[in-house]
């Protein structure tokens, strides 16, 4: 079924502005994208950003996956090997993992969740995707101008001493860790300021919990990282021996400091993916979330833990009691992790779910979420971990975590924010083929790292053998179909944007959050008048009207019938 199927199949009442002004239209002009202060243009820039950077650590990860389909390699050699798949893993992890779903969908929802006219510190949010663009730059120029081989973690001592671009690529991290702070900083102020009085903590929608957990450990653990990478570049410039061994440093010191940043980085990855989850169960299953506080407090939680588990990235470099504290610390961690997907399935039990493509998003988050979560306790428990420590179960591990169900639950808003976003509809029945081309490519491409992982196939190898090729074919044949299908979401979306069929409706899902209670796409300050009060969740207050063809908030009617 297309989406233009969809807008008659769910959706509220067209509501737009007498002159069908909206966020996208009320100026125009190239000055006023760049020097907006709306928090929705905002999103849409950080959108187009963030799919170059997809695009650009997309293309190295098929170039790692090409090179390794024979054990010696194709066409690179063990240099060029080594820029690219970290190349890859820095463009991904700082470029668009971790800002993701809070750069796009948290600046363009959580105003609008939360009835305001826009984030509490405009400039600053401003600010914020210009330091994102900034720190692009000096990430690309390491890419054009001996670009770093280091990985994307830049362990010493050989980061300081490579004579790569290791000071171009930390400087740009560095500068994207503001974004995040001023990003984590913005979000935390807008929600205990801007919320509506009827709207209590406990009357959140669950996204706004997410992304408050994720900023609250933005504005906490980047700093340690900014220190951190200020020290490494200190040292490679002035030879300063604070991690360097030979010039009396402590390269475990850069260990402890880079995972007790990044560590949490995980959770800033993860948060907000499972915020959004909440959202996409609860609206296509037409049913109240299950366990609306137990998934909230494992939002905070989740937050607490991230900062005391980092040790586990080091079991094979600690002390005996050392590890046993963090194993255990690790499993705790787990806890309300569980809870948050068995409330998910609860909500989905007996409910009336819609299988359309943000519901085949939250399903395949599920799916993959679980495996990651289930694999990582061979990591956590110290007698396998050392066994399977920097081998490829911890890269298909790792990617099944942080990498497929954020980049899934991306997907999964996207689709479920694209027509309030733009105001166009976009094909259905492509959505769910690339759904699928997907989640088989993913799967394809790193189930058999787990089995190479088991059987001692290290990580970052250029060349392996023969015994491995099989499984490396297999894992670059699932790459091309997860670009293929990746490839497919462009097309239709871009066609959507060129000659979509507009949306005529404003709520497109029958949701019951206040972003769906106003115009499609918004107006420049979000709402005409006050939203109307209402619990988030409830779907008594959606009812379909068969004469208009979509959904209505009923209490509407009988405020306008008083």
């Amino acid at each position: 079924m297309s989406s233009e199927a969809h807008v008659a199949d769910g959706s509220a009442v067209h509501a737009e502005h007498e002159t069908g002004e909206n966020y996208l239209n009320c100026s125009h002009g190239l000055r006023s994208w760049l020097l907006t202060l709306d928090h929705k243009r905002i999103a849409v820039m950080y959108l187009a950003g963030l799919a170059g950077a997809l695009f650009l650590g997309g293309i190295m990860a098929l170039v790692v996956r090409l090179e390794l389909w024979t054990g010696d390699g194709l066409v690179l050699s063990d240099d060029l090997y080594n820029h690219a798949f970290t190349l890859h893993g820095a463009i991904m992890t700082f470029l668009f993992i971790i800002p993701g779903i809070p750069a796009v969908f948290g600046n363009f929802a959580l105003p609008l969740m939360l009835g305001a006219k826009d984030v509490a510190f405009p400039r600053l949010n401003l600010l914020s995707w210009y330091l994102w663009i900034t720190g692009a730059v000096f990430a690309i120029v390491s890419m054009v101008v001996g670009a770093v081989d280091t990985g994307w973690t830049f362990y010493t001592p050989y980061s300081t001493q490579t004579s790569t671009q290791v000071i171009n690529m930390t400087m740009g991290v560095f500068i994207l860790g503001f974004s995040s702070i001023f990003t984590g900083l913005n979000f935390v102020v807008t929600i205990h300021k801007l919320r509506p009085a009827g709207m209590t903590w406990w009357r959140m929608p669950l996204m706004l919990w997410g992304l408050y957990a994720t900023a609250i450990i933005q504005v906490l653990a980047t700093p340690v990282l900014g220190i951190t990478l200020l020290l490494l570049v200190a040292e490679r410039a002035l030879g300063v021996g604070i991690f360097d061994p030979s010039l009396g440093g402590d390269p475990l010191l850069y260990q402890h400091f880079f995972w007790f940043y990044s560590h949490p980085a995980v959770y800033i990855m993860i948060l907000p993916a499972m915020g959004v989850i909440s959202e996409l169960i609860s609206v296509h299953s037409r049913k109240t979330i299950f366990g609306y506080h137990a998934i909230a407090l494992s939002s905070v939680a989740i937050a607490a833990f991230s900062f005391i588990v980092w040790g586990h990235h080091m079991f094979t470099a600690m002390s005996p009691m050392g590890n046993m504290i963090f194993s255990a610390l690790t499993f705790s961690v787990s806890i309300p992790s569980a809870v948050k997907t068995f409330n998910w399935l609860a909500t989905l039990y007996r409910g009336h779910i819609r299988l359309n493509a943000p519901m085949l998003y939250a399903l395949a988050f599920i799916f993959l979420f679980g495996i990651g979560g289930l694999t990582g306790l061979f990591l956590g428990a110290l007698a396998t971990d050392i066994h399977l420590h920097d081998t490829y179960f911890v890269v298909a591990h790792f990617h099944f975590v942080m990498v497929g169900s954020t980049l899934i639950a991306f997907l999964g808003a996207l689709h479920y924010w694209w027509p309030k976003m733009f105001g166009k509809a976009y094909d259905e029945t492509l959505a769910k083929i690339a759904c699928i081309l997907v989640f088989i490519g993913f799967n394809v491409t790193f189930l058999p790292q787990f089995v190479l992982g088991t059987r001692g196939m290290p990580r970052r190898y250029h060349n392996f053998l023969p015994e491995f090729q099989g499984l490396h074919q297999a894992s670059t044949v699932g790459a091309f179909i997860l670009a293929i299908g990746l490839f497919l979401i462009l097309v239709y979306l871009w066609k959507s944007l060129v000659s979509g069929k507009k949306v005529t409706v404003d709520n497109p899902w029958g949701g019951s959050s206040l972003e769906w209670l106003t115009t499609t796409p918004p107006p420049h300050y979000n709402f005409v008048g006050e939203p109307p009060e209402h619990d988030v969740y409830d779907y008594h207050d959606i009812r379909y009207d068969a004469a208009i063809d979509g959904y209505v908030l009923s209490k509407n009617e009988g405020d306008a019938a008083r």
